[in-house]
């Protein structure tokens, strides 16, 4: 075992928290050693945000020309389409591929050293690293030992499997769902939150026949019925199956069906040609000596405080391993903070909002609280929405589904929320969380000139009607 000088920071996880940590603390002068298992990027760049989107889009693109091929309002016609799911997946990678080495120019460029290879805490100065490539089939694998002032736990999460239904064969996660080599013709989903939804809504759109089993009472259980129904609406048009309050029992003896149960007891067997157990993920806790810490838990997930410092002393962590939201732009943020917390400057993670994105067909954006979330904390409030359906903008898209909606205080029309539904509505996240940094009122939105023809102009018409003036209405 060789032995590597100690550094000031040492990150465990190269994921977007991990890396924007490291480089941040590069570009404040703090020796930085990171540490992945796999490959730069974590599961949102390989296996998680960036492919996903990659096969939404290919999907939108395909199921574009076969409503093409079939009678296209546009007056576009095109011989009936044909998906080559090999050279997709290839076009997918190639971007992951582009968007992971520059995370690596990145890091290099800011004095970043990157170990590549398994790591295992000794204890909250001390990692000791099984290098990878290193041992195979040469005797003992390579290790090295790191110390360091700061550790920085940023080892991301992993999908959730049930009992009934472990991963393998013809049960998969998210991950192997964004690779396929063919795709199945019968398709089981296990579970109706934003993964199941999304990657299901990929397949149908590929042509694949698609199940989605859910044990709750609806789709999407985290966001509320308003936001929800377009989307719900969607998936009946576009031939999803649907079931709900139904509980997975497992494989069928002969592994070609997935069994389930309704709530009378009744059970029955869905024929499948590939099953996607998308149930969410759980902090990734075990297995990396984790334990030897002794660190607080909220159940799985690490506790944390506002400049994200575990109970121990030196020991810092964030994203996914630190709990809900499980979001890479929430890891991004704290990475900074930490990096500069390190750095001696002042600062603590107390964003006024973290935006939400859920990429199906319709796309739901939320940032801050819904108006039952506001009467849930006691806060009087107004609420007011725009339907996409009054923006001439929406029209010429053909994405008149859906609508923005704004929640305000009454007393001072402070706003405190906003939620919206609709085609492209991911890209009004940042306005939505900047009104709500920026400590907008009603009347301020409702005064500033948006660019006209555009979707974001339902922002503005919400705002006016919550004040109980709109234009357009």
């Amino acid at each position: 075992m060789s032995q590597i000088e100690q550094t000031s920071l040492l990150v465990i996880g190269g994921g977007p928290g991990g890396y924007v940590a490291a480089i941040r603390a590069g570009q404040l002068g703090i020796p930085t050693v990171l540490i992945e298992r796999e490959q730069l990027g974590g599961t949102c760049l390989n296996i998680g945000c960036i492919p996903s989107k990659a096969l939404i889009h290919v999907a939108e693109e395909f199921d574009k020309t076969v409503q093409y091929a079939e009678a296209s309002p546009l007056g576009i016609r095109v011989r009936a389409p044909e998906i080559d799911i090999e050279r997709t997946v290839a076009w997918k990678d190639g971007i992951v591929q582009k968007l992971t080495r520059g995370v690596g120019a990145l890091l290099k460029k800011h004095g970043v050293k990157v170990v590549q290879g398994e790591a295992r805490v000794i204890d909250g100065k001390t990692v000791e690293v099984t290098l990878s490539g290193q041992g195979q089939g040469a005797g003992e694998a390579q290790r090295v030992r790191l110390h360091c002032e700061h550790l920085l736990l940023a080892a991301g999460s992993e999908p959730t499997a049930l009992p009934s239904m472990p991963f393998g064969g013809k049960v998969v996660s998210s991950t192997e769902a964004l690779s396929p080599k063919t795709l199945p013709k019968r398709l089981v989903v296990v579970g109706a939150g934003y993964i199941g939804l999304e990657l299901g809504t990929v397949y149908r759109k590929l042509g694949v026949e698609v199940t989605v089993v859910e044990a709750l009472d609806r789709v999407l259980p985290a966001y509320d019925a308003e936001l929800v129904k377009p989307v719900a609406d969607a998936l009946v048009r576009k031939g999803v199956s649907v079931l709900l309050g139904h509980k997975v029992l497992g494989l069928s003896a002969d592994g070609n069906a997935v069994r389930v149960q309704e709530r009378d007891g009744k059970e029955h067997a869905l024929p499948a040609d590939q099953v996607l157990v998308a149930v969410g993920r759980r902090p990734r806790t075990q297995g990396w000596g984790l334990e030897q810490l002794q660190l607080d838990r909220n159940g799985a997930a690490l506790r944390i405080d506002d400049q994200c410092r575990t109970s121990m002393r030196g020991v810092w962590a964030i994203g996914d391993l630190a709990g809900e939201p499980m979001l890479a732009h929430r890891a991004m943020a704290q990475g900074e903070v930490v990096a500069e917390l390190i750095a001696g400057k002042t600062r603590r993670f107390v964003p006024a909002a973290i935006p939400a994105v859920c990429f199906t067909d319709p796309e739901i954006v939320t940032a801050g609280m819904s108006p039952a979330e506001a009467l849930a904390a006691d806060v009087d409030c107004v609420s007011a929405s725009f339907p996409f359906a009054a923006n001439g903008r929406a029209m010429t898209l053909e994405a008149t589904d859906g609508f923005v909606r704004v929640v305000a205080r009454r007393d001072n029309h402070l706003i405190v929320g906003w939620q919206a539904v609709g085609r492209g509505v991911s890209e009004l996240a940042a306005a939505f969380s900047q009104s709500l940094e920026m400590g907008a009122r009603l009347e301020d939105i409702g005064a500033t000139i948006h660019a006209h023809p555009t979707l974001g102009e339902a922002v503005q018409e919400a705002a006016l009607r919550a004040l109980g003036h709109a234009v357009h209405i």
